[in-house]
Formats: structure tokens, C-alpha cells, sequence
């Protein structure tokens, strides 16, 4: 019996057609070409963490309605609640590709200040890796790696490679062009974070509002009006 799970590309379509745009209209807002948009949504080309940041920022919506139902999808809670998702061993959505296998988490809550995803990495050379998604992945923001199982060899376009055993990480700055290769036999996977570059966060301006404040001289406090006494009557002599 074929699957009735809906695919990333059939959801990216499906917000397409909800707000109303067509394929060269969204090549408009993105950058991306109408034939690769049109692959895209068929599932004929691999769909990567850039692709799905610049469908984002061009739809206007959040990267988890291209991942996941938008009817189950749950926005944030009212100040001072909270919300939750758990996910079993082997739940997320898949997206599927020849040079990873990426397991997005969380795909359900939207408006998240990161993208935690799981990769099996499956490319062993830069050329392996080119011939996918045509150069070295980069997208706004920073993003860290933790590798799980087997070895994997980090590309980037400032840096030599790093090989990244089991227990390895690495944080950098995902601007920069970069690359994750298989480096050894058995499955090689890693966890990852991509937290798009908005500014500072909440608490980080928080602390620098009150540090400015600190540093800026106290305003000075008014002088206290003198209380004018009446003249005491001379006495008689």
C-alpha cells in the first residue's frame, strides 16, 4: 500500500497554492530558479537546509509549514506558558537526498529560534557532494554539530578540513560555504542545530540595555527648592 504521507516538496506546493503564487513568483522572491522550484515540489531535486531557509524568508512563513502539516503545527504559547514535543527513536521528517539523509526535528512547533536536525552523511568527496547541490551549502546564521556515530570530514571554503570523530563538535558561522563528508565505514551520523542570524537574542539585548544604562551617567537630581522663611520681627529693645 503506497504511502499517504505528505512529502516536503507536496507541502512546500501546498503553501505556494494557499497563498496564492505561482512558481515564477516565488523564483522571484527567492533566488531559485522555476525549474528547480518545479523539481522541488515533484521531489526530482534534493532539498537542502539553504533551499528550505530561502523558501522560508521568500513565503513569509515558517520553515516548519514547509516540513510539516500546518494544521498540526503548534504556534508559541502565551507569555508564560509553554510548549513540547517528544519525539520517539526514528520520528521526524525526512528529507531524503544522495548526500544526506536529514531527519528534521520538532517539525511541528513553529517560530523555533533553532532547526535541530539529524544527518546521516553519506558523500565522500567534494565532487560527490558539488554534483548535488552544485557548490558548498551556506546559509544566514551559525550552526553546531555534534557527530554521533562513525567519522565525518567538515569542508569549509576559509578552513582546512577537520575530520570529527564520535563525541567531536563543531559551532561555525553557516555563512560560510561548508560541507559535511563520510570518513569512514558504517553509517556516519551527526545532531545539528541552525539557528538563523535575526539579530541578538532576547536575553543577550536585555543584558545590554542594562550595561548602557549602567555606563550613562545618572541623571542628576533636582536641587530642592529653599524654603523661604518669613523675616522674624526685630525685637523691642
Amino acid at each position: 500500500m503506497a504511502s499517504t504521507i505528505p512529502t516536503p516538496g507536496e507541502h512546500i506546493r501546498s503553501v505556494r497554492k494557499r497563498l496564492g503564487l505561482t512558481l515564477s513568483q516565488v523564483g522571484e522572491r527567492t533566488g531559485l530558479a522555476v525549474s528547480t522550484l518545479s523539481k522541488l515540489e515533484k521531489g526530482n531535486v534534493s532539498l537542502s537546509y539553504d533551499k528550505l531557509m530561502l523558501l522560508s524568508r521568500g513565503l513569509g512563513v515558517d520553515m516548519a509549514e514547509l516540513l510539516h502539516d500546518a494544521h498540526g503545527s503548534t504556534r508559541p504559547a502565551p507569555s508564560g506558558g509553554g510548549r513540547r514535543v517528544v519525539h520517539r527513536a526514528g520520528d521526524g521528517q525526512v528529507v531524503d537526498t544522495q548526500s544526506y539523509k536529514q531527519t528534521y526535528l520538532a517539525s511541528e512547533l513553529l517560530n523555533k529560534r533553532f532547526t535541530p536536525l539529524i544527518a546521516e552523511v553519506r558523500a565522500r568527496t567534494l565532487d560527490e557532494f558539488k554534483a548535488e547541490f552544485g557548490d558548498l551549502i551556506r546559509h544566514p546564521g551559525e550552526e553546531f554539530a555534534f557527530v554521533i556515530e562513525g567519522e565525518v570530514v567538515f569542508h569549509s571554503e576559509l578552513y582546512a578540513p577537520v575530520t570529527l570523530k564520535a563525541g567531536d563538535s563543531i559551532f561555525f558561522d553557516s555563512e560560510m560555504g561548508h560541507a559535511y563528508l563520510k570518513a569512514s565505514e558504517g553509517t556516519c551520523r551527526l545532531v545539528a542545530t541552525c539557528a538563523p542570524r535575526n539579530g541578538q537574542d532576547e536575553m543577550t539585548q536585555h543584558f545590554l540595555e542594562v550595561s548602557q544604562r549602567h555606563a550613562a551617567p545618572a541623571p542628576q537630581p533636582a536641587a530642592p527648592a529653599k524654603s523661604v522663611r518669613p523675616a522674624a520681627k526685630a525685637r523691642r529693645r
